[in-house]
């Protein structure tokens, strides 16, 4: 397959495991998916010579589709708020977790290769206290070639949201480090909220942003997904973003174990050896060419039977039409009963 754009989903998930595994089995047509607030929680207790009970094991949802990417996390109250999930096609690519430039528990940096040429994209998300941004304003990273950095960025200014009447001294700062990183900020297609609260006199707001690459033509305005955000508080952002042509291969060559194709495979292997004589091996070369015969051999009879199969670890598809349906039932009405429902689904189908 030939692309020309990676496709990129955005969203806050408020510390839902369920929404984030949604996302992983639902929007298989992204290339790449950033998340704030995952939920990081036990898996199973591991041995440990000082506790009897085992030490809790904690990690957050992974899925057989995509590579995860985050900062592993140096003791239980230091766990990543940003996590990045490329699709399994495009690794290729050789995306890389980009520690050795920032290291913060709030950035999530990676870095891959399109025609020879290192790109970075910048996954965020801003606390109360703005720790990340501190940290961004003082840490030195002479970096060129940031695509975009997006996240929640936790500020309300009226450079993004018409409806606020107030500019923050915070957000000048923001612009000047996405300045720093030719980054300008993005304003969507269909202007709308991004943040939604369930706090009584809270009002909604615009606090998810997107910074895309300073002059670049081809690079159009992110669009805001307000129908996608589930149950989370916040709306998924979608861009698409231009690369030079790269060929990715999506279908692999592949012969089932305990099949057919695997015992003519091995019937054929077989007999094409035992037809090899081998009677007359008198020095090295050739030996090299009996082996030569052996692998030739082989390889066309893996060709002659191996089928093609997707790219995809899947080894047992747990979303089934029921989950679907509840989903779409629960996007059209919106209702906690239809949430439950759909979390039941979920559960059944698991």
């Amino acid at each position: 397959m030939i692309v020309h754009n990676l496709k990129i989903f955005s969203q806050n998930v408020h510390k839902n495991s369920l929404i984030l595994n949604t996302i992983l089995e639902t929007q298989h047509h992204f290339d790449i998916i950033l998340i704030q607030e995952p939920l990081w929680s036990e898996i199973h207790k591991i041995p440990c010579s000082t506790n009897c009970d085992g030490e809790p094991l904690r990690g957050t949802c992974h899925h057989p589709n995509w590579t995860a990417f985050a900062r592993s996390s140096s003791s239980t109250d230091d766990f990543p708020r940003v996590i990045m999930y490329i699709n399994i096609c495009f690794s290729s690519l050789r995306f890389l977790l980009r520690k050795d430039i920032f290291d913060h528990h709030d950035i999530c940096l990676i870095s891959f290769f399109n025609n020879c040429v290192c790109y970075y994209i910048l996954n965020v998300y801003f606390d109360s206290s703005h720790s990340a941004l501190k940290y961004l304003k003082d840490t030195e990273a002479n970096i060129n070639n940031v695509l975009l950095m997006t996240g929640d960025f936790n500020i309300r200014d009226s450079l993004w949201d018409p409806s606020f009447l107030f500019h923050a001294s915070i957000s000048d700062d923001l612009i000047i480090i996405a300045d720093s990183f030719n980054l300008a900020l993005s304003f969507p297609t269909n202007p709308g909220l991004t943040r939604f609260s369930d706090t009584a006199g809270e009002s909604n707001s615009i606090i998810d942003l997107m910074f895309l690459w300073h002059g670049s033509e081809e690079l159009d305005n992110h669009s805001i997904l307000p129908e996608w955000r589930l149950s989370s508080d916040h709306a998924p952002l979608i861009i698409d973003i231009p690369i030079l042509e790269e060929t990715i291969q999506t279908s692999k060559l592949a012969i089932p174990p305990n099949s057919e194709q695997e015992t003519e495979f091995i019937k054929n292997v077989i007999s094409n050896f035992s037809k090899l004589d081998t009677s007359n091996i008198e020095d090295i070369d050739e030996l090299d060419q009996i082996v030569n015969q052996l692998s030739v051999i082989v390889e066309q009879m893996w060709f002659k039977n191996a089928k093609k199969s997707r790219s995809s670890k899947h080894s047992k598809q747990w979303w089934s039409e029921s989950c679907r349906n509840a989903l779409s039932t629960y996007r059209s009405e919106r209702s906690r009963e239809n949430w439950k429902s759909f979390k039941l689904a979920v559960k059944n189908a698991k």
